[in-house]
């Protein structure tokens, strides 16, 4: 802890006695290390999130009708081009807000008998970012669509695709 130490003059006359202070530091040291230690151990640390990926069982391939299938097509400027089944002239675009693409896709499923029949077709574009793929990913969480995937384009959709954008 801390000291007085007193030093006596060996001069003559009357003078008064010089007072010098030493603190020992220790203690506090030992305190603030306490600290640290406390806080590292009562600290939550953040887990990683991570998003789950329903992945098909081994077996032959399924299929799935004309009419149980959604085809987004990622295009640039965050825009989403889309058509059902396998009629590419009715392509319609809308955006990734939530009354986009999320309308979009809640739509498709009310309009099945079994809501859980929709597969929906991934197709990103040269124009899309990662980005895109991952809030399109969050969107059939969100809308809770376990069949979905992520495929290149076709010849049609690549042609349409550079018509648009000349």
């Amino acid at each position: 802890m801390a000291e007085i130490q007193q030093s006596e003059s060996k001069r003559r006359g009357v003078r008064s006695k010089k007072l010098s202070t030493r603190v020992d530091l220790t203690p506090m040291v030992d305190l603030g290390f306490l600290l640290i230690t406390f806080f590292i151990f009562t600290t939550a640390l953040s887990k990683p999130a991570a998003m789950h990926l329903v992945l098909p069982a081994d077996g032959p391939p399924t299929t799935s009708g004309a009419s149980k299938t959604l085809s987004l097509i990622l295009d640039a400027n965050n825009q989403i081009a889309y058509y059902k089944g396998t009629n590419l002239s009715a392509v319609k675009t809308t955006d990734f807000s939530a009354n986009g693409i999320r309308t979009v896709l809640q739509k498709q499923k009310d309009l099945l008998p079994n809501r859980n029949d929709l597969v929906v077709l991934i197709k990103p574009s040269d124009f899309s970012s990662y980005e895109n793929i991952v809030a399109v990913l969050d969107e059939m969480q969100i809308n809770q669509i376990r069949k979905y995937l992520i495929m290149d384009l076709t010849e049609a959709e690549k042609n349409r695709i550079v018509l648009n954008h000349n």
